[in-house]
């Protein structure tokens, strides 16, 4: 074993047991701890009980039934009501979990929490392996970053922590043409917890065609037939989980709710779990859902219809892979609803930042800044810092001017994310004019490049 490549092992070790073991004190500091997971497990509790997990006092019923714990503390009391009995978890989500549910809530949680460790670090270490010979030294620095700003995911049991990381895992078998089933079922794994999080990434494989089409279009089958008996178990216990479902989201986004993008949502204030997604920004200047949601779409649209063609009208979509992946890994955090613990998607971003590394000159500064603002500013720590010292910042007082002049530091996660998708869609773009014109026979075959990520 190299000297980098130990000293990989150690790093990704470190920063990731930084992250699990103070994230598990703060998840397990009180009752009502591991939020997240407690909201999954309770709802197929619900469904096993033969209960309505989309209806409050079913669910309700069923946590004290089965000894769930209250939290005592008055604001976390809550966060617990917004965010546990109101479930806003997909019927395929419910259905993954039924192994686990099946276990009292001590070795549910301790198993679930075990499996995340496990995945992470493996989807952390496949990050790093995809980076290549070239610039492993900036991969590990922004690896680093990742890992040991991940506290809250362990803190709250959060489906991400499987969803990314199996997402991570399924790049790294298509790109490496290894274990090819194992990727396919870990992408369709990755849609039916939360599609929000690797769905553009699948869309990537999708529209580069070739063998990648192909797996992209295995992974949307596994994902059908998951769906299929959750939907019929659901619909047989919940028959309105639809609109039960539709209602629970709207309420939880609500003005002033736990999942409200505006300024006055009630877990904003001092807290390193805030939403990340580009609505967050527009709503500091107009806190109306009819002003910051079409806003948002536009800019996210825009961007996603350029990355969109770019990535069809290439005959070699694959040499931009590394560049196609980090932009479209940094626009999925900004469309739609998105937390911090979401975007460790980003190690997806790395390999591209160390290839530009490696080559050297103005532009490796410029990816090395955009992608370290990018992965720092959505990681637990310096958000939670900056959360602690702009609280007593009050936005209602301010002007558009005094509002524009601190935005940078009310929303530094959306504004480095967006910065960071229009960066690597321009070095995708120019990477692709670059090889426009080789030939067929090049190299590449069936539309996939083992190397594509070191290229």
């Amino acid at each position: 074993m190299t000297k980098t490549r130990r000293m990989s092992v150690f790093l990704i070790l470190l920063s990731s047991a930084i992250s699990i073991f103070w994230g598990l004190a703060l998840g397990h500091s009180s009752p009502g701890g591991t939020i997240n997971f407690r909201a999954i497990y309770y709802g197929t509790r619900c469904l096993i009980h033969h209960k309505d997990p989309y209806n409050e006092a079913d669910f309700l019923h069923v946590y004290k039934d089965d000894g769930g714990e209250f939290p005592t503390d008055a604001n976390k009391a809550v966060l617990f009501g917004r965010a546990v009995p109101i479930c806003v978890n997909l019927p395929t989500t419910l259905f993954l979990i039924v192994p686990l549910a099946l276990l009292t809530w001590g070795p549910a949680h301790v198993l679930w929490l075990t499996l995340m460790a496990a995945s992470f670090v493996l989807a952390a270490f496949l990050a790093f392996d995809l980076v290549g010979e070239r610039g492993q030294g900036i991969a590990l620095f922004l690896i680093f970053i990742v890992l040991a700003n991940s506290e809250v995911l362990f803190a709250v049991g959060n489906t991400a922590g499987f969803a990314v990381s199996l997402c991570i895992v399924a790049t790294w078998c298509f790109i490496r043409e290894r274990f090819l089933f194992a990727g396919v079922l870990c992408l369709a794994l990755s849609l039916a917890l939360k599609p929000h999080d690797s769905g553009l990434v699948w869309f990537y494989f999708l529209l580069a065609g070739g063998a990648y089409r192909k797996r992209a279009l295995q992974s949307l089958l596994i994902t059908g037939v998951l769906a299929l008996p959750a939907l019929l178990w659901v619909s047989s216990l919940a028959p309105q989980w639809m609109s039960e479902l539709r209602g629970n989201l709207a309420a939880t986004s609500a003005r002033g709710d736990i999942s409200d993008p505006g300024p006055n949502s009630i877990n904003v204030s001092g807290s390193a779990d805030i939403i990340i997604d580009l609505q967050t920004v527009a709503s500091i200047f107009r806190d109306d859902p009819g002003f910051y949601n079409p806003l948002s779409y536009l800019i996210s649209g825009g961007l996603l219809l350029v990355w969109s063609v770019t990535t069809l009208t290439t005959r070699m979509a694959d040499r931009g892979t590394p560049f196609a992946l980090a932009s479209i890994a940094a626009l999925s955090m900004l469309a739609t609803y998105h937390r911090p613990y979401d975007a460790k998607l980003l190690l997806l971003a790395i390999p591209a930042c160390a290839v530009l590394w490696s080559e050297g000159g103005p532009v490796a500064w410029i990816a090395l800044s955009v992608t370290t603002a990018a992965t720092a500013l959505t990681g637990d720590i310096p958000l939670g810092i900056l959360k602690i010292l702009t609280k007593s910042l009050n936005l209602s007082t301010m002007g558009w001017s005094a509002k524009l002049f601190t935005l940078p530091l009310m929303r530094p996660a959306p504004l480095a994310l967006l910065v960071m998708a229009i960066f690597y869609l321009w070095m995708f773009k120019q990477r692709v004019r670059k090889i426009g014109n080789l030939k067929p026979g090049s190299g590449v075959q069936n539309g996939v490049t083992p190397s594509a990520m070191t290229v």
